[in-house]
This record gives C-alpha cells, sequence and structure tokens, in this order.
C-alpha cells in the first residue's frame, strides 16, 4: 500500500483528504496543531493511521517533527501541505498579516523542503500544496493572505523545475482552491462555495492523474482566466 502524510488534517480540506486517501489503499499520516481534532480523526478512520500534532508556524520544531512521522510510516509516497490561515483584514492588523507569513509562507516552505530532499532522498515522491486562487491576482481585503498563495505556487514551480533538473520522478502538484465550504472562507456573499468532500475528491483526481496545476473546484478555471486577464482599472473596481 501506498503511503501519504495529510498535513493539517484535523479539519476541513485535509481532514476529507485523510478520510478519502484511507478508503483508497492509503496508509495515512495525519499532522495537525490540533491534537484533539486528529484524535476524533484517527476514530472515524477505520484503517490503522498515524498522528502527529505539528504547529507548522513552529517551522524548526515543525521539521524536526515530519521527519519523525515519516520515519515513524517507513516512508512516503505522497506528502500534502493543507495547513493555512487566512483573515479579512482590512486595517492592516500587524498580528494577523505576521501570522499569516508564519504558516503560509514559512511553516509551508519548512514542510515544502522536508518532504522535497525525502523524496529526493527516495528517488521518487509525490508533493501536492493547497494554495488559492488568491494566488494570482493581490487582495485588498485580505493582502498577506493573496501573497502568501502566490509564494506558496511559485515555490511549488520551483521545486518542481529542481525535480526536473535532477532528472528524478518527483511530482509536484500545485492545488488553486477557490471558496470551499471550511473556516477558512470568510466575507460576505460567497458565491461558488463548494463542500469539502468534494473539493477533496476533485484533488485526489488530481493527485492521481499527476497533474501539475488544478483549480478546485474544476468552475473556477473561469474565475482564474479572468483574473489573469482582467485590466487594473477593472480589477480595482471589483
Amino acid at each position: 500500500m501506498k503511503k501519504v502524510i495529510v498535513i493539517g488534517a484535523s479539519s476541513g480540506i485535509g481532514k476529507e483528504l485523510a478520510k478519502l486517501l484511507s478508503q483508497n489503499d492509503y496508509v495515512v499520516g495525519i499532522a495537525g496543531r490540533r491534537g484533539e481534532l486528529l484524535s476524533a480523526l484517527q476514530k472515524e478512520i477505520t484503517v490503522k493511521t498515524y498522528a502527529k500534532r505539528i504547529d507548522i508556524a513552529q517551522a524548526p520544531e515543525a521539521m524536526n517533527l515530519l521527519n519523525e512521522l515519516i520515519k515513524e510510516m517507513g516512508g512516503a509516497d505522497l506528502i500534502i501541505i493543507s495547513a493555512g490561515i487566512g483573515y479579512i483584514n482590512h486595517d492592516l492588523n500587524w498580528d494577523w498579516e505576521k501570522e499569516t507569513i508564519d504558516v503560509n509562507v514559512a511553516g509551508f516552505t519548512a514542510m515544502a523542503d522536508v518532504a522535497f530532499k525525502y523524496f529526493r532522498q527516495q528517488g521518487f515522491g509525490h508533493l501536492a500544496g493547497i494554495s488559492s486562487i488568491g494566488a494570482i491576482r493581490g487582495g485588498a481585503e485580505a493582502p498577506a493572505y493573496n501573497a502568501s498563495k502566490a509564494f506558496m505556487s511559485n515555490y511549488l514551480q520551483g521545486l518542481r523545475h529542481k525535480a526536473g533538473k535532477l532528472k528524478l520522478p518527483i511530482m509536484v502538484t500545485d492545488i488553486q482552491a477557490g471558496l470551499v465550504d471550511t473556516a477558512m472562507a470568510k466575507g460576505e456573499g460567497l458565491f461558488w462555495l463548494a463542500p469539502p468532500a468534494k473539493a477533496a475528491q476533485q484533488i485526489f483526481n488530481a493527485i492521481r492523474h499527476k497533474r501539475k496545476h488544478a483549480y478546485i473546484t474544476k468552475r473556477w478555471r473561469l474565475i482564474a482566466w479572468l483574473l489573469k486577464i482582467a485590466p487594473d482599472w477593472l480589477y480595482n473596481r471589483l
């Protein structure tokens, strides 16, 4: 059986992915900062799981803990980074901006580096990161969030490029998610709000087909196209 680690599995998309993968012949490792939710998820999953409390905002410690989890599982074929945070931050509250950077930039990079180094040593593997449709343009309501997701997408592309130069079968998938019905979906008048289970199924399909990039759910491809071509004068009115 293949082995997967889902970072950010205590709730939302990560939780649904962990359950779905356990039903598709994967040995599952789950990681997140809320240990009680990880324990509850272990009771939901009928197959053997491994759990590790990891707060990716504490990057050096998180790196050590992820390496420990990989060893405890006897390796990993797939590592999914689903952990993330974001705030609607009209007043540019520094604490919120810093927390977003600590988790979505520093924490994400720490986890991605551990995963890629392990796969390079192993000679193969698949890394998937869940960024956001917000990575395409800067956003007035959540500047740090959009910028952090752009960093994630760019970093994943860099790792994919590195794998190509190394000539190793290491797959890197960037999942740019639209609105999913989780605690991360904030604001008023939200539309195309997908159930977490539906988003998880489409993410799993993208990973299974070794896609380099996927919009989740698929209809967000249209929004992505509009965001890319919209001139600044139009975008600034939105």
